[in-house]
Parts: structure tokens; sequence; C-alpha cells
């Protein structure tokens, strides 16, 4: 499994700055995810380019329940957990400030699809001034955000 960013020797730099998603996390890692090859050569571009690449700690886990429930494979949940304790890869922990900031983008009207965990990728996004959002969701070019898929990689 690739995972743009998990590559050792690899040297993160500031552009372009890419916070990633749970759906583009599972799309790398299942094959027979409807985004797999898209994802796939967005992660190849982006370590071409040193992109750096933060992944918040609850996309992580969101995708890491995913795999485990959904597409039944411990194995996958566990390898993929396993990449990212990598310290090459940049994880941004989620606090109460976060939090806060994860509130703008959430509300009582927003479509059930629209978790509060995607509202924390967008305060991420915004806390780390990020270029894109690497996701397949269009709830963030809705909030404002561009998707890496945007990107002139």
């Amino acid at each position: 499994m690739n995972i743009c960013g998990a590559r050792i020797g690899v040297k993160m730099n500031n552009f372009p700055k890419v916070v990633v998603d749970a759906d583009a996390i599972i799309a790398q890692a299942d094959p027979n995810d409807k985004h797999h090859q898209t994802a796939t050569a967005i992660s190849e571009s982006l370590v071409k380019r040193n992109a750096q690449v933060v992944y918040p700690v609850t996309a992580i886990t969101e995708s890491n329940a995913y795999m485990q429930r959904v597409l039944n494979s411990t194995a996958s949940a566990y390898g993929t957990a396993v990449v990212f304790t990598d310290p090459n890869v940049q994880v941004a922990e989620v606090n109460q400030n976060t939090l806060r900031n994860a509130l703008k983008y959430f509300s009582p009207t927003t479509s059930k699809k629209n978790t509060l965990f995607d509202c924390i990728v967008a305060a991420v996004a915004e806390e780390h001034g990020a270029d894109a959002i690497f996701s397949f969701d269009k709830f963030y070019e809705r909030k404002g955000f561009k998707l890496a898929a945007e990107l002139k990689l």
C-alpha cells in the first residue's frame, strides 16, 4: 500500500500542503474502491512534488474503523494503522481548539453524510493553511476548500 508521505527518506516541504480525509486513505488502501486508481495517482503526484501531507488523527481512525467494519479487513486496518506510526508521516492531533473550529463547518441541518469528522478535517486544513484537501467529498468545495485533484500536480 502506498500512503502518500509514508516513503522513508522523502523530505516534505511546504508546497503544496494537503490535508487528507478518510475517504482518500480508504481509496488508496482498497483496490476495489471506485476512487482507487485516482487516489493512487494523486498520492504518487503528491510524493513526486514533495508535498507536505497532513493526516488528522481522526481521519486515520475513521478510515481504520471503516476498513475493519465495512470492508471486514482487520488486517488492512492494522496495516494502515502501522503505516501512520512512521515518524515520516505527519499526523495532526485534534484538540479542543480544533473541535471548536470544526463547529464552524457543522450545523444541525448538515447532511448525515457530512459528519463532524469532515468538519474536523476542514478545521485542520484551515489551521495548517492547506492548499487542498485530499478527498472526493464535494462538502469541502462547498466550504471553500480546493480538492487535491484540482491541484496542478
